[in-house]
């Protein structure tokens, strides 16, 4: 059997097994042993792909398989992987066995709950392999439909209506996106005659300009509402606010990737000329998601509030360095992806730690917590540290990639909008220290806290394993863009292709 579709088999699996299980224990157990193999088999990708490249292998996408699905449509099973999209299934297998050990202790509706949650993740691990637009589209669904339960259900505050707000928004996400893969199936009709949801035969058809420039919104905007895109983020701080732990940490550390991911492997790669005429609008939009996102963390002290903010503004630096469209900056974008994936789970999984323990997450009712939880408290600095672009930590990595290809730009309008989203890393500092300082020094504010237990062993690990991949990254970086940048490639060709065309538009 194909490895990739082993990344679909096993979450399915897992299922079953917990569907059939017969005690609460059992359940952990079994999404615990069906999520450590998922996360096993994304390492043994990784290294796969490093032995397929040091082979000699040039394949733009390896591990291919195309098995015909739905003939009278040319819809096929087609799944297929690189570089990039290896490093996107890796963070999501760290993630997701994060989650599970962070939702160790969940009682109520335990079998459904770890049920939802596999079902979620095995969305995304399917979009991350599909490369068939329909089969990509389908697996989105699968990703953000039980999103609608796991909030409403399991969540807190205002939950049927932060449920809500996030489906309604995410589904019409949907129905710009669907119009654009419309558009671009029906304009992929080759040399064969046939009209195909192939990723990379549609990259070889000559779309005419002026298709592209009115398919493309429909397809960027449809992902970017995903992303967060200003002013589409609406949903996002409320949604996570009322999401359970871990489906913060798997919302926020991989399902809003999908949105980065979609928007430069279909949108930018499908549609190059309309990609390089419409880039400053997006960069307008991605530059105030970055500023406002970062203001907006200032004023609350809601600790899922303060996170979902600042994700905000983490996930629009993403928008921002795809829509700078140079190799660097696109380096820098995935980057971005995997370290704000991993930093915000590992904030999540604490926030919800914490909350555990105090049964508030206002940040005015807390406070030295670093004497009675050291392990929390410590895990809680390096993730605010790598929000802020500490040295040693895949923030920094991440955001001065970004900010180094940024500044490649030369006219008056690139160096503007990266000069104002620079100027988020003074805002991050003053949010994080302000946080930190608060939560985890000074005197104990309420005198119940004093006797608050540390990290149980599940939680540690959880914490731990975030920590290592955040560190692993941020000292050493190179494993990463090694992974990433052979990938790259073909997507900047076509870019370039119209660069010229519109570089001195301003």
């Amino acid at each position: 059997m194909n490895i990739l579709s082993l990344l679909i088999l096993i979450p399915i699996i897992t299922v079953f097994g917990i569907a059939f299980s017969r005690s609460k224990n059992m359940v952990r157990i079994v999404a615990l042993v069906g999520m450590s193999a998922q996360l096993l088999t994304a390492i043994v990708l990784m290294f796969s792909y490093y032995a397929t490249r040091d082979a000699g292998v040039t394949a733009q996408m390896i591990f291919y398989q195309d098995i015909e699905w739905f003939k009278f449509l040319n819809i096929h099973y087609t799944v297929g992987v690189d570089g990039i999209s290896v490093a996107m299934i890796l963070l999501t297998g760290v993630v997701t066995f994060a989650g599970i050990l962070a939702s160790w202790e969940v009682e109520y509706l335990q079998k459904e709950f770890f049920i939802s949650l596999i079902l979620l993740a095995t969305g995304v691990f399917g979009f991350f392999i599909s490369l068939d637009l329909f089969l990509m589209f389908l697996f989105y669904e699968i990703a953000v439909i039980p999103m609608y339960f796991l909030i409403g259900i399991w969540g807190t505050g205002p939950k049927e209506y932060s449920a809500m707000k996030l489906t309604l928004m995410l589904m019409g996400g949907s129905a710009l996106m669907t119009v654009g893969l419309l558009g671009l199936y029906f304009n992929s009709k080759g040399a064969d005659g046939q009209l195909t949801f192939n990723i990379l035969e549609i990259a070889k058809v000559n779309i005419p300009k002026s298709t592209q420039m009115f398919f493309f919104p429909f397809i960027f905007v449809g992902f970017g509402v995903l992303g967060a895109l200003y002013p589409f983020h609406t949903w996002s701080p409320d949604g996570h606010a009322s999401a359970p732990t871990a489906v913060s940490m798997l919302h926020a550390g991989v399902l809003m990737k999908l949105g980065g991911y979609g928007c430069f492997r279909v949108a930018m790669y499908l549609l190059p000329e309309a990609a390089n005429a419409l880039s400053w609008i997006f960069i307008i939009l991605a530059t105030i998601s970055v500023v406002y996102g970062a203001f907006g963390v200032i004023w609350q002290k809601d600790l899922k509030y303060i996170n979902a903010y600042a994700s905000v503004s983490h996930v629009g630096l993403i928008t921002f360095a795809l829509m700078m469209m140079n190799k660097v900056t696109l380096d820098g974008a995935i980057i971005q992806m995997i370290s704000h994936g991993l930093t915000t789970a590992l904030f999540f999984a604490l926030i919800g730690m914490i909350y555990g323990r105090t049964h508030t997450r206002m940040l005015d009712k807390m406070g030295g917590l670093m004497k009675v939880m050291p392990f929390l408290a410590v895990g809680f600095m390096i993730a605010g540290f790598s929000t802020l672009g500490l040295p040693g930590l895949s923030g920094f990595v991440a955001e001065t990639t970004v900010f180094i290809g940024a500044f490649q730009h030369f006219d008056i309008f690139h160096r503007i909008a990266t000069i104002l989203v620079v100027s988020s890393i003074v805002i991050a500092a003053v949010y994080v220290l302000r946080m930190v300082g608060k939560l985890l020094f000074g005197p104990i504010v309420d005198e119940h806290h004093s006797k608050l237990k540390d990290a149980k062993w599940f939680e540690k690990i959880s914490v731990g394993t975030l920590v290592i991949a955040i560190a692993g990254i941020g000292i050493a970086p190179f494993w990463l863009y090694n992974l990433i940048s052979y990938s790259l490639t073909p997507i900047m060709s076509r870019l370039n292709e119209f660069s010229n065309l519109y570089t001195h538009i301003f």
